[in-house]
């Protein structure tokens, strides 16, 4: 059927905090009804999922939830060290990987060294891999979850506006370097993020309001508008961004 991010489901929470544990929860239930192949997820930078990462490394979920069966991939990452506190590999390993049992070998950081454009191609490699071929195929999702956050010039994962990686629409890892943002980045691109059982926006506090409004409106001019799924999109959104 597939969705877009106006006709995604919204659901409205309290704060930060009521999104990050309604999502701990629905994930783990996802992840432990998952059958047929590992559970794959593409993981996002910012500070909600932060949170969402340190209960899911917390001894409520660290036993409960199948580890050893799941792949995580980064939706786009800083081109930056590992250590580097910018990076989204290094807040992930101290919010979450460092408590949990997951094979080191299903963690697939974003590669940062070297060439931006071949470190891309070689994450490209790693996902068809695991994909099992070199085109994405309707029906046949990359991933169970891709997390999204929204940030105010309208940009999610590394798509930022006014950069060459949003007509990309043949890899699925391409680089972006924003103009209004340090860092040379990596993304997943339109295409790979479309290649999903579900995507969900994480976004909280009254500075995200009016941002969220014009994504939801489908205004063509920023990033997120234009992200798809082949499956469900939701909206987990706190009362301050909602404008409720």
């Amino acid at each position: 059927m597939g969705h877009d991010v106006t006709s995604g489901r919204l659901v409205v929470l309290a704060d930060g905090e009521a999104i990050a544990r309604h999502m701990a929860e629905w994930l783990t239930e996802l992840a432990l009804t998952k059958t047929g192949g590992p559970f794959v997820v593409a993981l996002s930078g910012g500070s909600t999922p932060k949170r969402l990462y340190e209960i899911l490394g917390s001894a409520e979920y660290a036993t409960r939830f199948p580890w050893a069966r799941t792949h995580l991939f980064f939706g786009d990452e800083r081109f930056v060290p590992p250590s580097d506190p910018a990076s989204n590999y290094a807040m992930t390993q101290a919010a979450l990987l460092s408590h949990v049992a997951i094979p080191p070998a299903q963690v697939h950081p974003m590669p940062t060294d070297g060439d931006p454009v071949q470190a891309a191609a070689r994450y490209q490699a790693e996902l068809q891999a695991l994909y099992g071929a070199t085109e994405l195929q309707p029906g046949r999702p990359l991933f169970d979850v891709v997390l999204l956050g929204l940030g105010d010039n309208g940009h999610t994962a590394s798509l930022f506006p006014r950069q060459p990686v949003l007509q990309e629409r043949r890899l699925w890892v391409s680089t972006c370097v924003p103009d209004d943002a340090p860092h040379t980045r990596l993304t997943l691109t339109y295409p790979a993020i479309h290649s999903s059982r579900h995507v969900v926006f994480m976004l909280a506090g009254a500075a995200k309001r009016d941002v969220f409004a014009r994504v939801r409106a489908g205004d063509p001019v920023e990033p997120a508008s234009h992200i798809t799924t082949e499956g469900g999109l939701t909206w987990l959104v706190d009362k301050a961004a909602a404008g409720v």
